[in-house]
């Protein structure tokens, strides 16, 4: 900025403080005193500056949102089971978790908002009590209706949870240890997505009926409650960078900042791609390699009872591998390259697109290769989650990121896995009648299944579009936001300063 500029903000700052410069002006371009930068420093704080109470609250913070996604995808390694006991199809197999996603999405903003504004830590504490309490008393229900109103209820207690942990995250921590803590947080999601699918499976065959495998997840989640409420640390927002004077706006203006915010809008519109993807394969992908491995052995009555476990370990090992993966490469090359993050999140979306459709395509001929490409794709696909959660945390101010965060789940749970897995089974259900000619068999189950999968790989390339549009507006949007935190402005022309800044300014 030129030095007549850095005047004018100076005498304005004064002017809006009612204060009197202390000396006069300089209009020397020399500088008085040489600031010299120790490259210590500028990295920021590392892991050994975490403290022992960061630790449990991030350990917290992992573990409920472990259990948040076992909750939601044991009923996906049991869709089998839970279909013959309501004696239903494809659309309303999937109608089960579009009900639970579409509660979710929609009080997620509603949850943003309080969550910008009043205690975090108690909004968690009764949403986590809510979706424990319903998971348990929704596995005693036998009517289909029933049991659909409590999956729903249990979106709203997930959803009070999922928006404001990682804001919880942004203000315990900076730079690459928030980096680093995100990645940690978003490794539970396919972890515990793939311990879902282990759970369902393996507690139903332990107790003969899948009921019980609905009522694991409500203990620990009642063992959450107790964490989050008496345990877990709620810092003030803002507090890890600085910028805890800062005071949350209106709605109309949190509103109007995110919808003029570039980065925002289509970083949602790319991980809306992921979420309708991840929906996809998450809740049809068992069924799919169950009717697949069923046409390699026509005739046999071999059941497939194992492929929610496998499928479950390949998901897992692809957390384990993807999401610390794209964390590393993005911290690795963010000093050297600042469009990395969109950039990486659109080459992890291309790369999974052939290789879901290679998995789609070999899951009839060999179910080994079949998982290793699911494997890949995920690896691939997974890339993304903490990247993503990073780019919303850096281009949006502390004080609306929480209202961020439910607006982009309301975006990306509406247009992606809320719909996903209904849309596919629709089209599934269609595509049975129009190749089977009224007499469906396995052949037409499977490849009805199949077809209507293939929708995924498109929607992947798209999400890679979304992302490498992202990256013309990404170093703009986060400078943006460096400089209203460290002048203190909630927008770039309003200012809100402390008394502590006041004097800072007087001695400047």
């Amino acid at each position: 900025m030129p030095a007549q500029d850095l005047e004018k903000q100076g005498a304005h700052v004064l002017k809006v403080l009612n204060m009197k410069p202390i000396v006069s002006s300089n209009n020397s371009h020399e500088e008085l005193m040489p600031h010299t930068v120790d490259p210590a420093e500028d990295e920021g704080p590392t892991l050994k500056d975490v403290t022992r109470r960061e630790w449990i609250s991030i350990f917290i913070l992992c573990f409920v949102n472990l259990i948040n996604y076992m909750d939601r995808f044991t009923l996906a390694g049991i869709l089998d089971d839970v279909k013959k006991e309501f004696g239903i199809g494809d659309s309303e197999g999937g109608l089960l978790q579009t009900s639970f996603v579409l509660s979710y999405m929609v009080f997620a903003p509603l949850f943003g908002y309080l969550g910008d504004r009043y205690s975090r830590r108690y909004i968690m504490t009764g949403g986590v009590l809510l979706w424990s309490l319903t998971t348990l008393v929704g596995s005693f229900m036998d009517h289909f209706p029933m049991f659909i109103m409590f999956r729903a209820l249990v979106g709203i207690g997930e959803a009070s949870y999922s928006t404001i942990a990682p804001t919880i995250i942004s203000d315990l921590f900076i730079k690459n240890v928030r980096s680093k803590m995100l990645a940690l947080f978003y490794f539970a999601i396919p972890v515990g997505s793939g311990l879902g699918y282990i759970v369902g499976a393996e507690t139903s065959k332990a107790f003969g009926a899948w009921q019980w495998a609905l009522r694991v997840t409500p203990g620990l989640g009642l063992l959450a409650v107790l964490l989050i409420f008496f345990v877990l640390q709620d810092p003030e927002r803002g507090q890890s960078e600085d910028s805890g004077h800062l005071q949350a706006g209106t709605l109309k203006e949190d509103l109007k900042a995110l919808m003029q915010n570039g980065s925002f809008i289509l970083s949602s519109l790319g991980f809306t791609c992921v979420a309708f993807v991840a929906g996809a394969l998450a809740w049809w992908g068992p069924t799919l390699l169950t009717l697949g491995m069923a046409l390699q052995n026509p005739g046999s009555d071999e059941k497939h009872d194992d492929v929610p476990f496998m499928f479950g370990t390949v998901a897992m090992v692809a957390g384990v591998i993807g999401v610390p993966l794209g964390s590393f490469l993005a911290q690795r090359w963010r000093p050297m390259y600042d469009r990395i993050d969109p950039h990486l999140c659109a080459a992890g979306l291309m790369i999974s697109a052939p290789v879901v459709f290679l998995a789609l395509v070999t899951a009839p001929v060999s179910g080994n290769w079949c998982y290793f490409f699911v494997c890949v794709g995920m690896v691939s696909m997974n890339m993304t989650w903490s990247i993503v959660a990073d780019i919303l945390l850096y281009v949006v101010l502390p004080t609306r990121r929480s209202t961020a965060e439910g607006l982009q789940m309301l975006v990306s749970h509406a247009l992606g896995d809320a719909g996903s897995p209904y849309l596919i089974g629709v089209v599934s259900d269609v595509l049975k009648i129009k190749l089977g000619n009224g007499t469906p068999d396995a052949s037409t189950d499977f490849h009805s299944l199949q077809y209507a999968l293939f929708i995924t790989c498109f929607v992947e390339v798209l999400g890679g579009v979304f992302f490498l549009i992202n990256a013309f507006y990404i170093v703009k949007d986060k400078k943006k936001v460096e400089k209203a935190l460290k002048v203190g402005l909630s927008e770039p022309n309003n200012l809100m300063a402390t008394e502590t800044e006041q004097s800072r300014l007087m001695t400047c």
